[in-house]
């Protein structure tokens, strides 16, 4: 039992370590500030904290592997334009290596 619990300590310690290269892009004309969240690590890790992401432009990121080897993410972005405040979030499990996450500001922002 004890060589059971061990191997299961190990295991995790390896996927911890496992990463998984994404691209995060945005494929629109409008500048976007994007967050961007680990949700395999914990507590969660932020990746990007407010990034200026020029319209047609990406950003190639590595993210913690899950037990699957798979990247999960969480995104919020606003429109870098305040004229046009828009908003947009969306939660993105299950990403491979080479995966691209389309970041967007299209829904009207909540009110606060």
């Amino acid at each position: 039992m004890l060589a059971s619990a061990l191997l299961g300590l190990y295991g995790a310690g390896a996927v911890a370590d496992d990463k998984v290269a994404i691209t995060v892009t945005n494929d629109n004309t409008d500048d976007v500030i994007v967050s961007l969240y680990d949700m395999n690590t914990r507590p969660r890790s932020k990746l990007l904290s407010h990034q200026r992401l020029s319209g047609f432009s990406h950003i190639p990121i590595s993210v913690s592997a899950d037990a699957s080897g798979n990247a999960h993410v969480y995104w919020t972005a606003v429109t870098a334009d305040s004229a046009m405040h828009k908003c947009g979030r969306k939660d993105k499990p299950g990403l491979a290596t080479d995966a691209s996450v389309h970041v967007y500001a299209k829904s009207d922002c909540p009110v606060k």
